[in-house]
Protein backbone atom coordinates (compact mmCIF):
# COMPACT_ATOMS: atom_id res chain seq x y z
CA UNK A 1 0.00 0.00 0.00
CA UNK A 2 1.13 3.00 -0.81
CA UNK A 3 1.32 5.72 1.84
CA UNK A 4 1.90 9.74 1.74
CA UNK A 5 5.33 10.12 3.49
CA UNK A 6 6.95 14.00 3.88
CA UNK A 7 10.33 14.34 4.24
CA UNK A 8 12.12 17.27 5.83
CA UNK A 9 15.83 17.26 5.86
CA UNK A 10 17.54 16.13 2.54
CA UNK A 11 21.05 16.29 3.37
CA UNK A 12 23.53 14.02 3.74
CA UNK A 13 21.74 11.46 4.93
CA UNK A 14 18.00 12.85 4.81
CA UNK A 15 18.27 12.53 1.01
CA UNK A 16 19.30 8.73 0.34
CA UNK A 17 16.80 7.90 2.91
CA UNK A 18 13.72 9.79 1.50
CA UNK A 19 14.71 8.14 -2.20
CA UNK A 20 14.89 4.71 -0.24
CA UNK A 21 11.36 5.34 0.52
CA UNK A 22 10.37 6.36 -2.25
CA UNK A 23 11.99 3.68 -4.05
CA UNK A 24 9.43 1.58 -1.79
CA UNK A 25 6.62 2.68 -3.59
CA UNK A 26 5.38 5.63 -1.68
CA UNK A 27 4.32 8.92 -2.73
CA UNK A 28 6.25 11.80 -1.41
CA UNK A 29 6.25 15.34 -0.33
CA UNK A 30 9.58 17.23 0.78
CA UNK A 31 10.58 20.50 1.93
CA UNK A 32 14.09 21.20 2.53
CA UNK A 33 16.49 24.70 3.48
CA UNK A 34 19.30 23.64 0.75
CA UNK A 35 18.40 22.77 -2.72
CA UNK A 36 17.04 19.69 -3.65
CA UNK A 37 19.01 17.35 -5.48
CA UNK A 38 18.71 15.53 -8.66
CA UNK A 39 18.03 11.76 -6.95
CA UNK A 40 15.16 13.20 -5.05
CA UNK A 41 13.33 15.06 -8.35
CA UNK A 42 14.01 11.93 -9.83
CA UNK A 43 11.54 10.49 -7.63
CA UNK A 44 8.69 12.27 -8.64
CA UNK A 45 8.58 14.18 -5.30
CA UNK A 46 6.16 16.86 -4.31
CA UNK A 47 8.54 19.79 -3.39
CA UNK A 48 6.98 21.80 -1.09
CA UNK A 49 7.14 25.47 0.32
CA UNK A 50 6.84 25.18 4.02
CA UNK A 51 6.98 21.78 6.59
CA UNK A 52 3.41 22.90 7.23
CA UNK A 53 2.43 22.15 4.01
CA UNK A 54 4.43 18.71 3.92
CA UNK A 55 2.48 17.79 6.94
CA UNK A 56 -1.13 18.71 5.62
CA UNK A 57 -0.44 16.61 2.59
CA UNK A 58 1.35 13.59 4.19
CA UNK A 59 0.03 10.92 6.58
CA UNK A 60 3.40 10.17 8.16
CA UNK A 61 6.20 12.89 8.34
CA UNK A 62 9.80 12.20 8.88
CA UNK A 63 12.50 14.88 10.09
CA UNK A 64 16.24 14.59 10.01
CA UNK A 65 17.92 18.02 10.56
CA UNK A 66 20.83 18.64 12.73
CA UNK A 67 20.03 19.43 16.35
CA UNK A 68 17.73 20.07 19.02
CA UNK A 69 16.73 23.80 17.98
CA UNK A 70 16.44 22.69 14.45
CA UNK A 71 14.17 20.13 15.24
CA UNK A 72 11.86 22.65 17.51
CA UNK A 73 11.96 25.27 14.98
CA UNK A 74 10.77 22.87 11.83
CA UNK A 75 8.01 21.22 14.25
CA UNK A 76 6.91 24.44 16.23
CA UNK A 77 8.09 27.39 14.29
CA UNK A 78 6.45 29.67 11.61
CA UNK A 79 5.37 27.57 8.74
CA UNK A 80 6.21 24.61 10.78
CA UNK A 81 4.99 20.46 11.34
CA UNK A 82 3.00 21.36 13.74
CA UNK A 83 0.45 23.85 11.95
CA UNK A 84 -0.60 21.22 9.10
CA UNK A 85 -0.57 18.23 12.08
CA UNK A 86 -3.72 16.31 11.91
CA UNK A 87 -5.29 14.02 14.06
CA UNK A 88 -4.14 10.14 13.03
CA UNK A 89 -0.95 11.91 11.09
CA UNK A 90 2.50 10.83 12.62
CA UNK A 91 5.55 12.57 13.18
CA UNK A 92 8.75 10.42 13.35
CA UNK A 93 12.14 12.39 13.99
CA UNK A 94 15.45 10.79 12.87
CA UNK A 95 17.66 13.49 13.82
CA UNK A 96 20.15 12.96 16.37
CA UNK A 97 18.84 15.68 19.59
CA UNK A 98 18.48 15.73 22.78
CA UNK A 99 16.97 12.62 24.73
CA UNK A 100 15.44 15.60 27.64
CA UNK A 101 14.19 17.72 24.77
CA UNK A 102 12.43 15.09 23.15
CA UNK A 103 10.26 14.01 25.37
CA UNK A 104 8.53 17.09 25.28
CA UNK A 105 8.71 17.52 21.87
CA UNK A 106 6.69 14.35 21.92
CA UNK A 107 3.92 15.88 24.81
CA UNK A 108 3.40 18.48 22.35
CA UNK A 109 2.64 16.63 19.04
CA UNK A 110 0.65 14.33 20.78
CA UNK A 111 -1.28 16.74 22.37
CA UNK A 112 -2.16 17.79 18.83
CA UNK A 113 -3.84 14.61 17.86
CA UNK A 114 -0.90 13.26 16.19
CA UNK A 115 1.87 10.02 16.98
CA UNK A 116 5.23 10.15 17.72
CA UNK A 117 8.15 8.38 17.52
CA UNK A 118 12.20 9.08 18.19
CA UNK A 119 14.13 7.27 15.33
CA UNK A 120 18.28 8.06 15.24
CA UNK A 121 20.37 6.54 13.21
CA UNK A 122 23.30 5.13 12.62
CA UNK A 123 25.32 4.10 9.92
CA UNK A 124 26.32 7.14 7.90
CA UNK A 125 25.83 8.06 4.45
CA UNK A 126 27.17 4.63 3.23
CA UNK A 127 24.39 2.82 5.69
CA UNK A 128 22.00 5.34 4.35
CA UNK A 129 22.51 4.61 0.64
CA UNK A 130 22.08 0.91 1.35
CA UNK A 131 19.35 0.57 3.43
CA UNK A 132 21.75 -0.70 6.15
CA UNK A 133 20.85 1.95 8.89
CA UNK A 134 20.59 0.83 12.68
CA UNK A 135 17.43 2.69 13.65
CA UNK A 136 17.08 3.27 17.12
CA UNK A 137 13.12 4.21 18.00
CA UNK A 138 11.18 5.31 21.57
CA UNK A 139 7.51 5.92 21.67
CA UNK A 140 4.92 3.37 22.03
CA UNK A 141 4.29 0.07 20.72
CA UNK A 142 1.29 -0.07 18.56
CA UNK A 143 3.28 3.14 16.32
CA UNK A 144 6.28 1.72 16.17
CA UNK A 145 4.78 -1.61 14.59
CA UNK A 146 2.87 0.68 12.60
CA UNK A 147 5.63 1.91 10.95
CA UNK A 148 8.02 -0.51 11.28
CA UNK A 149 7.34 -1.48 7.44
CA UNK A 150 9.27 1.79 6.40
CA UNK A 151 11.85 1.62 8.93
CA UNK A 152 12.98 -1.26 7.40
CA UNK A 153 13.21 0.31 3.89
CA UNK A 154 16.21 2.58 5.30
CA UNK A 155 17.45 0.11 7.99
CA UNK A 156 18.61 -3.47 8.81
CA UNK A 157 18.49 -3.17 12.72
CA UNK A 158 15.67 -1.82 14.29
CA UNK A 159 14.76 -1.84 17.89
CA UNK A 160 11.82 0.01 19.42
CA UNK A 161 14.26 0.80 22.91
CA UNK A 162 11.41 2.10 25.22
CA UNK A 163 9.08 5.51 25.30
CA UNK A 164 9.52 8.03 24.14
CA UNK A 165 12.96 9.89 24.52
CA UNK A 166 14.63 6.19 24.26
CA UNK A 167 15.56 6.65 20.72
CA UNK A 168 17.87 9.74 21.14
CA UNK A 169 19.10 8.00 24.35
CA UNK A 170 20.22 5.36 22.71
CA UNK A 171 21.58 7.32 19.92
CA UNK A 172 24.16 9.22 22.67
CA UNK A 173 25.36 6.27 24.05
CA UNK A 174 26.30 4.90 20.18
CA UNK A 175 27.87 8.27 19.97
CA UNK A 176 29.66 7.99 23.20
CA UNK A 177 30.99 4.25 21.71
CA UNK A 178 31.71 5.53 18.48
CA UNK A 179 33.75 8.58 19.57
CA UNK A 180 36.05 6.67 22.01
CA UNK A 181 36.59 3.91 19.46
CA UNK A 182 37.80 6.42 17.10
CA UNK A 183 40.08 8.01 19.90
CA UNK A 184 41.70 4.72 20.75
CA UNK A 185 42.27 3.81 17.02
CA UNK A 186 44.00 7.77 16.21
CA UNK A 187 45.85 6.87 19.31
CA UNK A 188 46.82 3.59 18.52
CA UNK A 189 47.94 4.28 14.72
CA UNK A 190 49.79 7.45 15.32
CA UNK A 191 51.77 5.59 18.27
CA UNK A 192 52.58 2.63 15.72
CA UNK A 193 53.59 5.07 13.42
CA UNK A 194 55.85 6.89 15.53
CA UNK A 195 57.41 3.63 16.97
CA UNK A 196 58.55 3.42 13.02
CA UNK A 197 56.10 0.82 12.16
CA UNK A 198 53.94 1.00 9.43
CA UNK A 199 50.16 2.04 10.51
CA UNK A 200 48.43 0.02 7.11
CA UNK A 201 50.17 -3.08 8.34
CA UNK A 202 49.79 -2.22 12.29
CA UNK A 203 45.52 -2.09 10.95
CA UNK A 204 45.96 -5.42 9.39
CA UNK A 205 47.17 -7.11 12.03
CA UNK A 206 45.07 -5.85 14.39
CA UNK A 207 42.11 -6.45 12.50
CA UNK A 208 43.02 -10.85 12.72
CA UNK A 209 42.88 -10.25 16.75
CA UNK A 210 40.73 -8.53 19.85
CA UNK A 211 41.39 -5.59 19.10
CA UNK A 212 39.13 -5.88 15.49
CA UNK A 213 36.44 -3.30 15.26
CA UNK A 214 34.18 -1.70 12.66
CA UNK A 215 35.54 1.37 13.82
CA UNK A 216 39.32 -0.08 12.41
CA UNK A 217 37.99 -1.79 9.46
CA UNK A 218 36.60 1.85 8.11
CA UNK A 219 38.26 4.72 10.03
CA UNK A 220 41.08 3.31 10.83
CA UNK A 221 41.19 2.99 6.83
CA UNK A 222 40.20 6.62 6.41
CA UNK A 223 43.03 7.47 8.50
CA UNK A 224 45.57 6.00 6.64
CA UNK A 225 44.77 6.67 3.31
CA UNK A 226 43.45 10.58 4.69
CA UNK A 227 40.44 10.32 2.71
CA UNK A 228 38.30 12.88 5.48
CA UNK A 229 35.26 13.54 3.00
CA UNK A 230 32.58 14.05 5.21
CA UNK A 231 30.16 11.24 5.78
CA UNK A 232 29.81 12.48 9.79
CA UNK A 233 31.37 15.83 10.17
CA UNK A 234 33.21 16.18 13.08
CA UNK A 235 30.60 19.40 14.28
CA UNK A 236 28.00 16.89 14.31
CA UNK A 237 29.87 14.70 16.14
CA UNK A 238 30.42 17.38 18.88
CA UNK A 239 27.13 18.46 19.02
CA UNK A 240 25.90 14.70 20.55
CA UNK A 241 28.93 14.49 22.37
CA UNK A 242 27.70 18.23 24.05
CA UNK A 243 24.38 16.03 24.75
CA UNK A 244 25.91 13.15 26.78
CA UNK A 245 27.85 15.95 28.84
CA UNK A 246 24.83 17.72 29.49
CA UNK A 247 22.73 15.29 29.87
CA UNK A 248 24.88 13.26 32.27
CA UNK A 249 25.63 16.73 34.11
CA UNK A 250 21.76 16.98 34.83
CA UNK A 251 21.63 13.24 35.66
CA UNK A 252 24.60 13.61 38.09
CA UNK A 253 26.95 11.81 36.10
CA UNK A 254 30.61 11.92 35.12
CA UNK A 255 31.70 10.50 31.66
CA UNK A 256 35.37 11.07 32.09
CA UNK A 257 36.52 9.59 28.66
CA UNK A 258 33.50 11.41 26.75
CA UNK A 259 34.58 14.68 28.33
CA UNK A 260 38.02 13.94 27.32
CA UNK A 261 37.01 13.14 23.56
CA UNK A 262 34.67 16.22 23.19
CA UNK A 263 38.36 18.25 23.91
CA UNK A 264 40.02 16.37 21.24
CA UNK A 265 37.42 16.87 19.22
CA UNK A 266 37.39 20.77 20.20
CA UNK A 267 41.14 20.62 19.07
CA UNK A 268 40.25 19.24 15.76
CA UNK A 269 37.92 21.86 15.14
CA UNK A 270 39.96 25.06 16.46
CA UNK A 271 42.14 23.60 13.83
CA UNK A 272 39.19 24.33 11.25
CA UNK A 273 38.83 20.47 10.51
CA UNK A 274 35.23 20.33 11.98
CA UNK A 275 33.61 20.22 8.81
CA UNK A 276 36.07 17.09 8.04
CA UNK A 277 34.70 13.16 8.76
CA UNK A 278 34.90 12.61 12.39
CA UNK A 279 37.94 10.08 11.79
CA UNK A 280 39.78 13.21 11.34
CA UNK A 281 39.89 13.80 14.92
CA UNK A 282 43.48 11.28 14.52
CA UNK A 283 44.86 14.88 13.04
CA UNK A 284 44.49 16.10 16.52
CA UNK A 285 46.46 13.25 17.77
CA UNK A 286 48.92 13.70 15.29
CA UNK A 287 49.10 17.54 15.55
CA UNK A 288 49.78 17.13 19.73
CA UNK A 289 52.54 13.99 18.95
CA UNK A 290 54.24 16.23 15.99
CA UNK A 291 53.86 13.29 13.48
CA UNK A 292 51.32 12.44 10.60
CA UNK A 293 50.51 8.64 9.72
CA UNK A 294 53.21 7.59 7.29
CA UNK A 295 55.60 9.86 8.02
CA UNK A 296 59.22 8.43 7.79
CA UNK A 297 61.39 11.55 9.16
CA UNK A 298 60.05 11.53 12.74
Amino acid sequence: MSIKIGFIGLGIMGAPMAVRLAAGGHTLFVHTRSQVRDEIKATGATVCASATEVARQADVIFTMVPDTPDVERVLFGEGGVAAGLSKGKTVVDMSSISPMATKDIAQRIQALGADWLDAPVSGGEVGAKAGTLTIMVGGDQAVFDRIKPLFELMGKNITLVGGAGAGQTCKVANQIIVALNIAAVSEALVFASKAGADPAKVREALMGGFASSRILEVHGERMIKRTFNPGFRIALHQKDLNLALQSAKAMSLALPNTANTAQLMQTAAAQGWDQLDHSALVRAIELMGHHELGDTTS
